[in-house]
């Protein structure tokens, strides 16, 4: 294993990421608005993109009646919404929707996701105590299970919650927020031990100090923390214009850009520097500081309101010399509100975490005895840069490094100390020798121990076979000339006193002493003692 400086320092070293998280609330979504949210998404302002790889979604309009028809029509609105993400200019075209809950609210919540970045793994619909009457939370929550793209462990898990919370300042409409976030927060206990867990949604809260938000954040087992480390009163301060995400559309609405309702809070283990965790937008950036008041291009953080470049503080979102993403993007993100009060939508990125490549077997085969055995092997790390890497992050910020060391079986042997593995990078070659002293079969396993998010221990089985490598035993005969019990050199001097018939055949001659010579030599190398 490792020792612990070691782990410390790699630990150190890198703790960036690349997998994109967003939530946004539609603003009741049933189609239509492509080009908006097309733009919205993949529209490019000095390089700059939305992106994502996952959006957690609420206001799916899912239209009146049963519950049957609700989940139909939500499943239409969701499934138009997947199909302007993959026709978009620049989508890579693989987006795909976890089907779709209906709500027993009136509108319901959504998550879309790329295929080459997650695999959706199961959904569970939070619905206790969901109604319209006082301490009732308006609509359900839910809850999705997911998974890097092709990693197979836990570390490379991550639940997603979504929340759309009563809206209203009232104290009714407080009572109405808190009993959901008691129903996440119940849930989130019942996940297995350190998972990673996050919740996107639409809060409708004025401030951190309401009972709903405090509930969520409160220390002990399920507690979900602030990224951006952001409390205060956010309703109508212009210290948090940063942060804030309504209303983008227009003012005379009672609304403009004066309140943070969006968020996306995570689990404490998911800024924990290491695996699949929340990352700053540049290096060297320290995510444990509160978000900046003076730039929206904290690069402490990688969290972003999208659009809100600061510079639109209870009016509605600027266009004309918007800094962060231009007149284009700006225009669309007030577009996709569709002329009501809306929402821009939020998200961080995470670190994509390493994982180790290694052969899967490892055969020496038949070996000579007393031969030198070594076999080369390649390990290092299985991040597929193409598929992870994000334009905006130099070289392979936001890929961890993998740390591994080596433990061979007896028998075998393996180089000690710690090895790292960079993405992208040649893999790193290990010599694996084999002790051939002694004959037969030899098998184990070789220890791979690394901080890789398919688990920390990879046993790789390794197999040989030492094989005595010699004449072929010689056919029966008296090699024992002289009787003492042993053959050796001393047995071809005493022939030449003795003149045995070794052979057997009958005839005393010089094919006696070539048969002589030959049992020498294969009873030497195979280090044998007497012939009978």
């Amino acid at each position: 294993m490792l020792i612990a400086g070691v782990w410390l320092a790699v630990i150190g070293s890198v703790a960036h990421g690349q997998v994109r998280v967003a939530q946004w609330n539609l603003t009741n979504y049933a189609g239509g608005r492509v080009n908006e949210f097309q733009t919205a998404i993949y529209g490019e302002f000095m390089g700059r993109s939305m992106t994502p790889d996952a959006i957690i979604l609420q206001e799916i309009i899912q239209g009146p009646g049963t519950v049957l028809q609700k989940t139909n029509t939500g499943q239409t609105s969701l499934n138009q919404f997947v199909i302007l993400l993959n026709t978009a200019p620049g989508s890579p075209g693989d987006w795909a929707a976890v089907p779709y809950v209906a709500d027993n609210g009136d509108t319901g919540n959504g998550l879309v996701y790329r295929t080459s970045k997650f695999q959706w793994l199961g959904t569970v619909a939070l619905t206790a105590n969901t109604g319209s009457g006082p301490d009732q939370p308006p609509r359900d929550n839910h809850r999705w299970r997911m998974r890097l793209a092709g990693y197979t462990g836990a570390q490379a898990e991550i639940y997603m919650y979504s929340s759309h919370m009563k809206a209203g300042s009232s104290t009714a409409d407080q009572d109405r927020r808190t009993p959901e976030a008691e129903r996440i927060r119940a849930d989130i206990l019942t996940l297995p031990e350190g998972t990673r867990y996050l919740l996107g949604g639409d809060f409708n809260v004025q401030s951190s100090n309401q009972q709903a938000y405090q509930t969520l954040i409160a220390a002990g087992p399920g507690q979900l923390v602030d990224p951006i480390n952001t409390p205060g009163s956010w309703n109508n301060n212009f210290n948090f214009r940063f942060v804030h995400t309504q209303d983008p559309f227009e003012p005379s609405l009672g609304a403009g850009m004066d309140d943070r309702f969006d968020f996306i809070l995570i689990s404490p283990n998911l800024r924990g520097g290491t695996g699949l965790t929340y990352l700053p937008a540049q290096p060297g950036g320290n995510i444990m500081l509160a978000y900046s008041t003076v730039t929206w291009n904290d690069p402490n953080h990688s969290y972003r309101a999208w659009g809100n470049d600061g510079t639109s503080y209870d009016v509605a979102l600027t266009t004309t010399g918007n800094t962060m993403v231009g007149e284009v993007i700006a225009q669309a993100l007030i577009d996709s509100t569709n002329n009501q009060t809306g929402h821009l939508p939020v998200f961080l990125d995470l670190q994509v975490p390493a994982r180790v490549s290694a052969p899967a077997s490892i055969d020496f085969g038949d070996v000579p005895q007393f031969s030198t055995a070594e076999t080369t092997i390649q390990i290092g790390n299985a991040i597929a840069v193409p598929v992870w890497k994000r334009p905006e992050y130099p070289g392979v910020f936001g890929l961890e490094q993998l740390a591994y060391s080596l433990s061979a079986p007896s028998g075998f042997t393996a180089p000690g100390g710690a090895f790292f593995g960079v993405a992208g990078a040649p893999l790193n070659q290990h010599v694996i020798a084999l002790d051939t002293s002694s004959l037969g079969p030899k098998s184990g396993s070789l220890v791979v121990s690394s901080n890789s998010a398919d688990g920390p221990i990879l046993m790789i089985p390794i197999t040989a076979n030492v094989v005595f490598d010699g004449p072929p035993p010689p056919p029966p005969g008296n090699y024992d000339v002289n009787g003492d019990g042993r053959i050796d050199i001393e047995d071809l001097y005493s022939w030449f006193t003795l003149l045995t018939d070794v052979n057997g055949d009958g005839i005393v001659n010089a094919s006696d002493l070539t048969a002589l010579r030959t049992a020498l030599r294969w009873y030497e190398r195979a280090d044998m003692a007497p012939a009978r």
